[in-house]
């Protein structure tokens, strides 16, 4: 079939036009910064262990950590070392869209047998959260201290994870002052310095914790709950979305690394520590702000993992509050919030709670 021709008329004015949308849109975006160049968030995730199927919980199967490696290089994502996430967003400067950090707990042995050799050969940066008794037991599952300076020396950065991988919620401040001061040496000792991040064992803290960890000079400390950074409730709580066999197709993984932050401010309760007996304060007043104009705020929706879908009540144009009436149960509760965004991404806010 041959080609239909347009009238040399037709063909002029639609050139002219072309040109006049390619000049403004020149003009536009010299004037308005592109959202997809910059922005004041990033997605870290969250890793265990690698290829040990008898721990299907923190384990992600090597062939779905392959698939992972293949969408973060595919050229849609900035992956930055996470120390540089902190300093940029410390110091108030922006980060390209889609800026996603990698980070794996625990030193478990299959990091540095699996985990470190692929994404080192995918030019993937790292931190690993180790607990230095368990570097120093040297067999078994986890890393030695011999392991892990060779992947520092290859470029992989290393936070700090208590010694013993404390439930740091219901320890005392002595206890934990005891653990932070401890691993401080022994990294100090094996590896020359001493961690400026922090991860809490378990995902678990209260402000008192928290507190506590922000005056030992950390820059940052990260939780085990799902959310972006860049919402407005500071640096020492950060969330980070765990990858594991169930919750580690690459979907999820999709999901998670285009999400957008859910910008909250005044969050009830501001202690992530909950009653340790039902009562007035347990199940507490939950709620928080938005904290700027985003719209959309009918399609919000909050889901807790002991209770489902919470009943959500706005008050005013930006307050929402989550009214729940199951007694959190003992040990850990986590609170997702998500909201459709722009361009087929969600915003997303997480909390996790602790019942002693």
């Amino acid at each position: 079939m041959s080609a239909i021709k347009r009238p040399k008329s037709l063909t002029f004015r639609l050139g002219i036009a072309a040109t006049l949308v390619s000049a403004i849109w020149a003009i536009w975006a010299t004037l308005v910064p592109s959202a997809a160049s910059a922005a004041n968030s990033a997605v870290v995730i969250m890793y265990h262990r690698f290829g040990e199927s008898d721990f299907p919980s923190t384990n992600t199967r090597l062939e779905q950590l392959e698939s992972h490696i293949t969408e973060l290089t595919s050229g849609s994502y900035t992956v930055l070392p996470v120390p540089e996430i902190i300093r940029r967003l410390n110091a108030g400067h922006d980060l390209p869209d889609r800026t996603v950090g990698i980070t794996i707990d625990d030193a478990y042995r299959s990091v540095y047998t699996e985990a470190w050799p692929r994404f080192r050969a995918a030019g993937l940066p790292i931190t690993v959260f180790a607990s230095t008794a368990h570097l120093d037991g040297g067999a078994g599952r986890h890393m030695t201290w011999d392991q892990l300076r060779a992947m520092r020396k290859d470029g992989a950065d290393v936070g700090h994870h208590s010694v013993s991988h404390l439930h740091m919620a219901k320890a005392s401040a002595a206890r934990i002052d005891k653990e932070i001061q401890t691993a401080n040496a022994r990294f100090h000792a094996e590896l020359g310095f001493m961690p400026t991040l922090f991860a809490y064992p378990y995902g678990e803290a209260s402000t008192a914790v928290i507190e506590q960890i922000k005056a030992a000079g950390f820059a940052a400390a990260f939780g085990q709950h799902s959310g972006v950074i860049g919402n407005t409730v500071g640096g020492f709580y950060l969330p980070r979305f765990a990858m594991n066999e169930k919750y580690g197709d690459l979907d999820r993984l999709r999901l998670a690394i285009n999400a957008l932050p859910l910008p909250v401010t005044d969050v009830t309760p501001p202690d992530p520590m909950i009653a340790a007996e039902p009562g007035p304060n347990n199940p507490p007043a939950m709620g928080f702000t938005i904290s700027r104009d985003i719209g959309n705020l009918g399609q919000l929706a909050c889901f807790l993992s002991h209770a489902g879908r919470g009943k959500l009540e706005r008050l005013g144009p930006s307050r929402i509050e989550l009214r729940i009436e199951e007694a959190f149960p003992k040990g850990r509760t986590r609170l997702n919030c998500t909201l459709p965004g722009p361009g087929g991404r969600w915003r997303w806010y997480g909390r996790q709670y602790y019942r002693p």
